[in-house]
Parts: C-alpha cells; structure tokens; sequence
C-alpha cells in the first residue's frame, strides 16, 4: 500500500506518473490533484522557498498530451471510484476539492497551455466534475501578456477557474531576494491586472523569516500600498491567500529561512485586510 498523503508531502512522483500526482492541500482542505507542466525542473524563476530539487532555470518541455489526458483519467478514477480516500487521505479531507497546475516551474511556460486547459476540460466534463470543483492555476505570473496564456485563462474561466497569482512582494529589491526575478513590480501589477479580467484571481503570498528577520517595516508597506492600489483601480482581486513555511525548501538558501509564528501572519492579515482585501491565512 502507498504511504498516506499529508499536508507536508507533496512529492510530484507519488502516483508514479510523468504529469499527474495527489496531494493533500492545506489551502484547499482536500485532495487537490496536481498537474505538472515542468517535469524538467525548470522554471523562470527561482524562489528561495522552491521546495523542488535540482531546480533549473528554464521553461516547461514538450508536453504528451496523450499520456496527459490518459493519466489524468487514471487517477481520477483511482480518486473517485477507487480505495483512494480511504487507503490514501486522512479521515476529515477526503473530498476532491480540485485540479490544481502547480508542479516543478511555471506551468504558463507550456506552449500548449492553452491546450491543456482544453484538455482538462474535457476529462472534467467526462468525469461529471464541472462547475463541482475548481480548476487552479498556480502562477508567478511573469507570462500573462502573451496572448496563448491569455487564451487558456479564459478557457479556465469557463471551467470554475482560478489563479493564484504569486505576490510575495511589491519592491523590486524584495523580489530579486525572494523570487530571484528583475521583473519589475509594477510590471508584475499590469500583469495581475490582466489576469483579474480574464480569471477569478487570489493573491498568492509566502512570508517567512530571513536570517531570522520578518518582512521589513518598508516591506510591508510597500505591499500594503499594493494592495490599496489594487482597491483603487478597481483591479477584481478576489483576495489573498497568506501562508507560510510548511515545507522546506529544497534551495541553496534553505538555511536562511524559517517559518514565521502564527500570530505574525495573523497581524499582518488584519494589515491587509484593513487595506481592503480578504485574507486566508494557511501558517
């Protein structure tokens, strides 16, 4: 028997498939299935709290979309008619609460992105699931201006979609020391922008002590005036989705890192929530 999943395992091979793998979401609060574009490792950016190994600068491979849709139904039958539930996930979250793109990079990289999604669709409408689950990508959102990411939101939005937009911050210093990208934040926030009006949208932020230190008194600030921003332009924002460090990271900086406590998290969601966005906070 396969060893139960928990909130802290996330191993992309647990099903042994190329591109399709369970897992326990604590954000969620369910099994999410996961769909990984980036079987290489490879990913535009390079956060320091990646939890994958031999991360690689670099974008997602060709993608089989045969062996795609074929592992997707497999596990999909295995979730819902099979011994799943009971052999797999802990009593309290045994419900599929989604179909996630997430895995080792920037699932946006893909160049048939857009096809995916058509995919996904389809096996969902064969599987009775639409408009039952949500589907979610999970993005840096450094891709959302070319037109073929554009398309699959939209596709997405039709399927009970969802993006969580990574903001881990909002100056250009803090995302060169956490997400290791030059992309300016501004940049970052006409992307968003886009992604809004084209997809139910979440903010996606990690928080997390470096060198033992919090997010600086300007860090917060700055994200902060973000998120007033976002209010003022009228940006459909649907909220943020605050967490922490659940698992390690797998990076060279990993012993720079620890979690903050729960109550840090707590006031800093009260700070963004009196900025005008709602908070789930995940520590």
């Amino acid at each position: 028997m396969s060893a139960q999943l928990t909130a802290i395992n996330h191993d992309r091979d647990n099903a042994g498939m190329t591109y399709v793998y369970p897992v326990v979401s604590r954000r969620a609060g369910g099994v999410s299935v996961g769909v990984n574009l980036n079987p290489n490792n490879a990913c535009n950016w390079a956060c320091v709290y990646c939890q994958v190994p031999d991360l690689t600068r670099g974008t997602a491979p060709d993608i089989d979309l045969a062996q795609l849709d074929a592992e997707l139904r497999a596990l999909l039958t295995h979730v819902l008619h099979g011994d799943f539930m009971q052999t797999r996930v802990p009593e309290g979250v045994r419900r599929l609460n989604d179909i996630a793109l997430s895995g080792n990079g920037e699932p946006t990289s893909a160049k048939v992105f857009p096809q995916v999604i058509e995919l996904i669709g389809r096996v969902m409408a064969d599987f009775d699931l639409v408009g039952k689950i949500k589907l979610v990508l999970i993005t840096n959102g450094s891709l959302v201006d070319r037109p073929r990411v554009q398309d699959g939101l939209r596709k997405m939005a039709a399927l009970n979609g969802e993006v969580w937009f990574k903001f881990d911050s909002a100056t250009a210093s803090g995302m060169r020391a956490v997400n290791q990208t030059r992309i300016s934040p501004d940049k970052q926030f006409e992307r968003l922008a886009v992604a809004a009006h084209l997809c139910p949208t979440w903010l996606q932020t990690c928080v997390f002590a470096l060198d033992g230190a919090p997010p600086s008194d300007a860090e917060q600030a700055a994200y902060l005036a973000a998120v007033a921003g976002i209010r003022q332009q009228q940006i459909p924002v649907r909220g943020v989705l605050l967490y922490g460090l659940a698992r390690p990271s797998m990076q060279p900086q990993a012993r720079r890192l620890s979690a903050l406590p729960a109550a840090w998290l707590e006031a800093f969601a009260e700070k963004i929530r009196a900025a005008g966005l709602p908070v789930k906070v995940s520590p």
